[in-house]
């Protein structure tokens, strides 16, 4: 006994019980019950209900402002609550004619998976604490690694998202090229380290480089062509032109399947083998595109992404799955625990008595990681291939059919052909005058405006586009609920606000003189 501890004994009085977070099953089961029918609710209103509202920050927070009571809130106050949260106060990704940024819809048996997974609560940073959610994790990241091509020996994780993806990806290719033991001597041990990527890259390529001590200025940004595509020309000589100077330690190229703006693929196989040669991890950032793979119409635009080091991408973004899942696969599994692994002696665990398996903890930043994977892994099952396949070409062939539309109209002007299902397009006034000094301005500042407009009036929502100076309109379809009609209703929205807002904003200099 340690002395000045009190002896335990039966002067010591036994703690009661405290039930009070502990519900019994059929409490849990009446809540969830209730939760479900709001649910049902939102799915049989949600074509009626506008994609979002024109609200103001301070409008929703008091809104929903409640204060956290001292006793339980009664259940039929508590789920008014959430009724008003849920259709009164939300905006609605899942809603055919939302087609902005690229956010995906959110399966159906997506949302019950989650709910399972909430209960059960397992911790997927250890085997011994998620036997069942590991093995199945390993299963999702297997079938995408032959989805992609990858050999058996792949190895790779489900993320909260497309910037730990990449941010785990490129993590590791550092340490995996720089040619020194960085993990314990870190970046002063050798020369600055440099990756390279096209400048239409999404940026959390830049937020990569800036998390791991390197600067957002280590990212060689390469010129992109007429289809928004890395020159290749341009890749092989700025790594020609660093291995010249010698200053610095070429480590990584960062291939884009799917660029944020306009769906651009990169020429994958032309980069595989530039990495080949100059011993440079490649990796790809398919964070959009990348799933796209499955539609046999499509993939062979990714034809190379099989000889990737590392790919990023986003189960909810173009397989629909409710957020959040990240994937990322690493070609050579050890890679990711090399880069990875420590041993705090809290987790030991002699493996060979237990036989227990792969601890993802030591395979990525996170020790305590939520079930992730099972929203997608039932998803996947309850759909089947063959369904992603058909929805995902469908989606692509709304975006072709969106394009045809845009440039069958006098009042709308097509950035580029699509190349996924991103179709970027921008109003312009039939009577505005061409070649008239202000008019690109002009335009910019009236498509801008007409986004806004869009976004705040509720019957369609579409995100924009930058493209070499010139503000673009952009739909993104990644939503199974989308159709023809939903499309044809967004053009009809954007012409109709549009000449609303230029009848609003147009200088005089540039109104025509039969206006």
């Amino acid at each position: 006994m340690l002395q000045g501890m009190p002896a335990e004994g039966p002067s010591t009085p036994r703690p009661e019980p405290v039930t009070d977070l502990d519900w019994d099953p059929k409490r849990a089961r009446r809540f969830a019950d209730r939760t479900v029918d709001l649910w049902q609710e939102l799915l049989e209103r949600l074509p009626e209900l506008p994609v979002a509202g024109p609200w103001r920050d301070e409008e929703v927070r008091t809104a929903l402002a409640r204060e956290v009571p001292d006793g339980p809130m009664g259940e039929d106050e508590l789920f008014e609550h959430l009724r008003e949260m849920t259709l009164d106060w939300s905006m609605y990704p899942g809603h055919p004619r939302f087609m902005a940024y690229v956010s995906g819809t959110g399966t159906v048996p997506g949302g019950p998976a989650d709910l399972l997974a909430a209960g059960l609560n397992m911790n997927l940073g250890g085997w011994r604490l998620s036997p069942s959610g590991t093995e199945i994790e390993l299963q999702v990241v297997r079938w995408f690694a032959d989805v992609f091509g990858l050999p058996q020996d792949a190895g790779g994780l489900m993320t909260s998202g497309g910037a730990m993806a990449n941010f785990i990806a490129l993590k590791t290719a550092r340490d995996q090229k720089c040619g020194w033991d960085i993990r314990n001597k870190g970046l002063g041990q050798g020369p600055p380290l440099v990756l390279y990527a096209s400048d239409e890259v999404h940026v959390v390529t830049d937020r990569a480089a800036d998390m791991m001590g390197l600067g957002v200025d280590a990212v060689r940004k390469i010129p992109t062509d007429d289809g928004f595509r890395m020159r290749i020309d341009l890749l092989t000589e700025a790594i020609a032109q660093d291995r010249r100077a010698g200053d610095v330690k070429r480590f990584a190229v960062v291939a884009s399947a799917g660029t944020v703006a306009t769906g651009a693929v990169d020429d994958l196989e032309a980069i595989a083998r530039i990495c080949t040669a100059e011993n440079l991890w490649f990796h790809v950032d398919g964070a959009y595109g990348a799933p796209a793979v499955l539609a046999p119409d499509l993939k062979p635009q990714f034809a190379g992404i099989e000889r990737a080091d590392s790919i990023a991408f986003d189960p909810h973004k173009w397989l629909y799955v409710p957020h959040s899942a990240g994937c990322v696969l690493v070609r050579d599994g050890l890679h990711l625990i090399l880069s990875w692994i420590t041993a705090p002696a809290y987790t030991m665990e002699d493996k060979e008595r237990t036989g227990h398996g792969t601890d993802f903890g030591s395979m990525g930043p996170q020790f305590s990681r939520g079930f992730q994977a099972l929203k997608v892994w039932v998803s996947l099952l309850a759909h089947g291939r063959n369904a992603y396949a058909r929805r995902i070409s469908h989606d692509a062939r709304l975006a072709r059919y969106m394009a045809a539309r845009v440039e069958e109209r006098e009042e709308f002007e097509l950035a580029l052909p699509v190349t996924l299902s991103i179709c970027c397009f921008r109003y312009v006034p039939p009577a505005l005058p061409e070649g008239t000094d202000g008019r690109e301005a002009y335009l910019n500042e009236l498509n801008e405006r007409i986004m806004t407009e869009i976004q705040l009036d509720g019957r369609a929502f579409c995100s924009n586009a930058v493209l070499k100076g010139r503000f673009f309109l952009r739909a993104c379809i990644v939503n199974f609920r989308t159709e023809a009609d939903d499309v044809d209703a967004t053009l009809d929205v954007a012409a109709e606000l549009g000449a609303k807002v230029d009848q609003e904003l147009r200088p005089p200099d540039l109104r025509s003189a039969d206006r």
